[in-house]
Parts: C-alpha cells; sequence; structure tokens
C-alpha cells in the first residue's frame, strides 16, 4: 500500500488545528442551521472549514472530495484525492455538545492512508498514517466501563435514539458519539473496541477513520457486503464497521 509522507500529515495536522479553532470560534457565538436536500443541516461553519482546508490541503495535481464542496469528476483521475468532512456530526454542533469532529484523510491510489480527526470542543487530536501509526493528543470525554470483558463498543448517538442497539446492551459496553469519524479515530487510539452502522455512509464520512484504523493494524469491513472501494464516482457505502487490532472476530456474534 501506498504511504503518505511525513509532510503529509504534518499539513493535515496543522490545518485539522486551523480548523478546530475556526469551529470553536462558532461554537461560541453560537450558528443556526439551514438544510441541505434530503433534510440534513449545515452552517455557515460547515462551510467556512470547508474553504479554510481546500485552501491549506490540495497541491498541484491533488483531488478534492468534500460533503460541502461541489463534487468535480476530475478526482476519479487523481493519484492523490484529499477526504473532508468539516464537520461530521453537525446535528450535535447545534445542540451544543462536545461529540462533534472535523475529519481529514488522503487517499493514495485510491487507498485511506492518512487521517487526521479533531473533537474541537473535547481538545482532542488523533493524527496517522499507514507506516506511521497514530497519535492521540487529549482523550476523549468518556470512559469506557470494561470490567465486564465486554467489547468497548461506540454508537451513532441517532441510532441509539432511535432503539437500534437496544438488543446488544447485554452484550457490550455502550457509548453513543454523534460523529462516526471520531468513533473511528477512537477506535484506532485504542480508546474503544469496535464501531459499526448498518445504514449508508459516505466516503467523507469514514476515510480519515479508516485510514487511522489501517495505521493502528486494525480492520474495516462493511457488514451488509461489497466491496471498499475508494474514489468512486458514487462516494457511499451501505454500511461500515471497524475493529481494533485483533478484536473484529470478538464482535462478530454482536453484528
Amino acid at each position: 500500500m501506498s504511504q503518505a509522507t511525513v509532510r503529509d500529515i504534518l499539513r493535515a495536522k496543522q490545518a485539522l488545528e486551523a480548523a478546530m479553532d475556526l469551529a470553536r470560534w462558532h461554537a461560541d457565538r453560537g450558528v443556526e442551521a439551514e438544510y441541505k436536500k434530503g433534510g440534513s443541516p449545515v452552517t455557515v461553519a460547515d462551510r467556512e472549514i470547508d474553504q479554510l482546508l481546500r485552501k491549506q490541503l490540495p497541491e498541484v495535481g491533488d483531488g478534492w472530495l468534500s460533503e460541502e464542496s461541489p463534487d468535480d469528476e476530475e478526482r476519479l483521475a487523481c493519484d492523490r484525492v484529499w477526504v473532508v468532512d468539516p464537520v461530521d456530526g453537525t446535528r450535535s454542533f447545534l445542540a451544543g455538545r462536545s461529540d462533534y469532529s472535523i475529519s481529514i484523510a488522503l487517499l493514495i491510489d485510491r487507498q485511506p492512508v492518512l487521517g487526521a480527526v479533531g473533537a474541537p470542543a473535547q481538545g482532542v487530536q488523533i493524527v496517522g498514517g499507514v507506516g506511521h501509526g497514530v497519535e492521540l493528543q487529549g482523550e476523549p470525554h468518556w470512559q469506557l466501563d470494561d470490567r465486564a470483558q465486554k467489547p468497548r463498543v461506540l454508537a451513532s448517538r441517532s441510532e441509539m435514539d432511535r432503539g437500534d442497539w437496544k438488543h446488544l446492551e447485554e452484550q457490550v459496553s455502550l457509548q453513543p458519539v454523534g460523529s462516526i469519524a471520531y468513533m473511528l479515530a477512537a477506535v484506532a487510539a485504542g480508546r474503544a473496541d469496535a464501531t459499526w452502522t448498518k445504514y449508508p455512509k459516505h466516503e467523507w464520512d469514514v476515510a480519515a477513520g479508516a485510514a487511522l484504523i489501517h495505521a493502528a493494524n486494525g480492520e474495516c469491513w462493511l457488514p451488509r457486503g461489497g466491496h471498499m472501494l475508494w474514489n468512486r464516482s458514487r462516494p457511499r457505502f451501505i454500511s461500515f464497521a471497524a475493529a481494533g487490532p485483533e478484536q473484529r472476530e470478538r464482535i462478530a456474534d454482536c453484528l
């Protein structure tokens, strides 16, 4: 697998820090939601962070894919593509919760090789890449109970609110989180054993987390089946799951 350079990782980390500062600035002042086609919320913070990252990350020849930018299919011919979610967990951001994140990934040869995920309200950064390992700064605002030797699992807050995880409450130690990028990054950093969703996710939701999982020697897969191909014309998976090193078999029964 191709690898990101140390320079790529440093640039991603610097861009993440600037984006986290901007997110905190908006959070302190308050933002209002607009709604995109399909009903998902977006704020001025999403758009300004998108613009900031687009100025700082892509270089000549690099492609770009972001939830908040019009998709340019020129990226399909690029060897290197930056994949960004300016605010992953916008509903948490709007509600004043701390479990939203900013997600930055670099694909090389259609594989996620670099991830940088930050939770601005928690002061947490998780950055790394294939062949470079994973670095955690700060600590997530949860402490999963592992005294019963249950798998420590992070779950979508909205899925838990709907009752989708109720049947697993006795089998695993659960923690709701508003951002799948943050969940994946926390698994990569060893702060949980696994996370998954059986609902569709876009590449910008999961690319950074997948890179970090690979960097930590964990595993990613699609619970509903299919091939995990990246930088596609329709950048969407029908499901997504990840586990830390040697954890997949342990949580297989839950899936």
